[in-house]
């Protein structure tokens, strides 16, 4: 009668560690990655914070009705928008007309007719008017840390 053993070999011991070590690098590391590290964070919250503290989301033009704050972040490419929505029956042109002064008063450089920038919380923020659109006018100031490019 043989007696078999069972044992693990060095070479045995050495496949598994491989082994695991890739199974890491192929799963936990994305893993690790998306738990920990991906989205929008403490960074972002704070940039958040500035643009809504911006007084040029507080007041809309003659006619708006109260408005409705609003922020949010990007998981992807982390941009921050806060903005406002304000119930309102003008023109298009009555917005335009009531923001070519209110924003530059406020440190906004226009760059058309419906977008200014300016620099808030260390990257460049821009402000964009989306008018009266179903009887609502919506006012986002958007940015990213990384300064990704001109939002509008």
């Amino acid at each position: 009668m043989r007696i078999r053993t069972a044992g693990i070999s060095l070479s045995g011991l050495l496949l598994t560690a491989g082994l695991l070590g890739f199974a890491y690098q192929a799963v936990g590391e994305p893993a690790r990655y998306l738990l920990f590290e991906y989205g929008c964070g403490d960074p972002e919250d704070r940039l958040g914070q500035a643009l809504a503290a911006e007084a040029v989301l507080a007041a809309g033009p003659a006619g708006a009705g109260a408005g409705r704050p609003y922020r949010s972040c990007d998981d992807d490419d982390l941009s921050v928008v806060a903005g406002a929505s304000y119930p309102y029956e003008g023109s298009a042109a009555a917005v335009r007309a009531y923001y070519r002064t209110a924003a530059p008063d406020q440190g906004w450089q226009p760059r058309t007719d419906a977008c200014y920038r300016k620099r808030i919380g260390g990257t460049t923020a821009y402000l964009t008017l989306e008018a009266p659109a179903g009887r609502e006018l919506s006012v986002e100031i958007i940015a990213d840390r990384a300064g990704g490019g001109a939002w509008c």
